[in-house]
Order: C-alpha cells, then structure tokens, then sequence
C-alpha cells in the first residue's frame, strides 16, 4: 500500500489566493480541501449536500439568516443542505472543507468569487 500522507501546513504553502478551494484528497465521492479565507465571502446554498468546515488555523464565522456561528482553530462545523450561508474572516484563516465531488463553492448564486472546481494541490 503507497502512503498517501497529506500535510495540510505544506499544501497551502502552495497557493496564496482567498476563496479558491484546492483538492487535496478523494474519499469515495467526497473530496477533502484545504483554502484560504479572508474578507466576506456571498450568499449561497448547496441544496443537495451539507459542508463541514474545519478551521485548521485563525477564525472565521459563518452567517446565517438569523444567527451567526463563530469557529476557533480546531474547531469544526458543518452547515445543512440547502441553509443559506455566508462565511467571513477578519484576518486570513485556513480552512478544512469536505463535501461531494463536483461542488461549487459559490452555490448557484456565481459570481467573481466562483472557483474553479476540481482543482488539486
């Protein structure tokens, strides 16, 4: 069996752009991805999947309609399917995101944040 150790600290030493989702592994139809975040991010739903977020480093929130959800490092979160959300961080944060292959990270709400999909580190 080939070792496929990731290292989450070394893979977004890779990259330096908010908003823009990087695949780092594959588990049956999930992918797991690391990105980076800063400023406030659109409204959007994913209507057919939930989205855990995991804060690897910093702190971020998410909004909801009616609330607001704030996460530490190491703390994790996972938004239901179809709830509408906006996350946001004051200062740069690393997050830990897994959901369905295929997943746009905008919703269909689009927009200039929209990343491209399926794009590996």
């Amino acid at each position: 069996m080939s070792s496929n150790v990731v290292n989450f600290a070394e893979k977004l030493s890779k990259f330096s752009e908010h908003w823009s989702p990087r695949v780092v592994a594959e588990m049956n139809d999930y992918q797991i991805k690391v990105v980076k975040i800063q400023g406030e991010f659109v409204w959007h739903d994913h209507k057919d999947t939930d989205e855990v977020f995991l804060v690897l480093k910093g702190q971020m929130g998410i909004e909801f309609r009616d609330s607001v959800v704030q996460l530490a490092e190491g703390e994790m979160y996972v938004v239901p399917k179809g709830v509408e959300h906006k996350p946001f961080a004051e200062s740069e944060c690393q997050v830990l995101l897994i959901e369905p292959s295929g997943v746009i990270n905008t919703g269909e709400a689009g927009g200039e944040l929209k990343a491209k999909n399926d794009v590996w580190v």
